[in-house]
């Protein structure tokens, strides 16, 4: 029988209505085969374990994320796996930043929530719940990496982005297939798994927050691109550019790019389309951020991007180290090894 720690962090699945008032309320884990009877068909003992206080996942922050880690490595030996509920809005976040904060994972870790509160009739939480414990309950795959699991399919976590906040099908991963879909029976591509590590588990507890996000968009405003760039601090710049890898060629952008990297300041460059790829230098929009020493993000996620910053900004210290782990995949973030 596995062990299934169950880890609520706060959000919208598990939250009930009080009979009384009629407020939402959250609900307590530790009744949750009360809940859905059906977890008891499973071959699997699920535990719970709460943050008190909830976390509405709007108020996600790097602090909390470490706690998160904590909580896994703390109960690392005695689990099997563990299943995280986290409200939608920062859950293709938070699977980013665990992806690289658990090193050398060979357990399953899967986020899921919902878009309507587990006390509802129509709610999606119960299924997407049932789906999760079914798979991490498995006694014939093993998934050595953090997921995120919603409307009937298992997404690579580092992959995802939030796309719908009014339909059920919540989650997108653009650049790359799903690991598994759940139907009348549940179908595993085992090939696009991420190995079975040889080396220790490994928890990473610190993260770096010095990193800002700067979406291009026509109209973009000199002195609004000087003042990110010059903030107090700032160590990482992950740049959402056009199609794939573009942006303005005007002097003064071109300019204030170049004085900040001469400053020590990494720019990452990600695309603002939901699927394709930076490669900078296939239209002269981009080639001229490849000569001022702007890094390519590939086919990364803006989540996912974010997520590494910070944690390879907390974790290492050499600028050229740093440098190359972000062109490199690390825990299949990138479709390049």
């Amino acid at each position: 029988m596995k062990r299934i720690l169950v880890i609520y962090t706060g959000g919208t699945i598990g939250m009930v209505k009080d009979k009384k008032s009629g407020a939402l309320l959250p609900f307590d884990m530790s009744k949750i085969y009360e809940a859905l009877p059906v977890l008891k068909e499973f071959n699997c003992q699920l535990d719970s374990y709460r943050f008190d206080p909830i976390i509405d996942s709007s108020n996600m922050k790097p602090e909390y994320w470490i706690g998160l880690v904590e909580v896994i490595e703390k109960n690392y030996s005695q689990y099997d796996s563990f299943i995280v509920l986290h409200g939608t809005d920062t859950m293709s976040y938070t699977a980013s930043v665990l992806s690289f904060m658990l090193e050398n994972l060979n357990k399953t870790v899967i986020l899921t929530g919902s878009q309507l509160p587990l006390g509802m009739i129509r709610t999606d939480g119960r299924d997407n719940i049932i789906g999760a414990v079914e798979i991490a309950s498995s006694d014939s795959v093993s998934i050595p990496e953090v997921c995120i699991f919603f409307e009937d399919r298992l997404y690579r976590g580092n992959r995802t982005t939030k796309i719908n906040a009014e339909y059920f099908e919540a989650f997108y991963s653009g650049n790359y297939p799903s690991l598994a879909k759940v139907g009348i029976n549940i179908t595993y591509k085992k090939h696009l798994f991420l190995e079975m590590p040889t080396l220790p588990f490994k928890a990473y507890k610190k993260l770096n927050e010095n990193v800002a996000l700067i979406k291009i968009y026509p109209g973009l405003k000199e002195e609004y691109f000087r003042a990110m760039l010059s903030m107090n601090g700032l160590k990482g710049v992950v740049l959402e550019t056009f199609g794939s890898g573009n942006a303005p060629t005007e002097d003064w952008f071109i300019d204030a790019l170049k004085q900040a990297i001469e400053k020590g300041i990494i720019i990452y460059n990600v695309t603002q389309c939901k699927a394709g790829a930076v490669v900078m230098g296939h239209y002269e929009t981009s080639a001229h951020l490849a000569e001022i020493g702007v890094i390519s993000g590939h086919d990364i996620t803006t989540e996912s991007a974010i997520a590494k910053f910070m944690f390879l900004l907390g974790n290492f210290e050499d600028k050229q180290q740093i440098i190359n782990m972000l062109t490199n995949s690390l825990r299949g973030e990138l479709s390049i090894s």
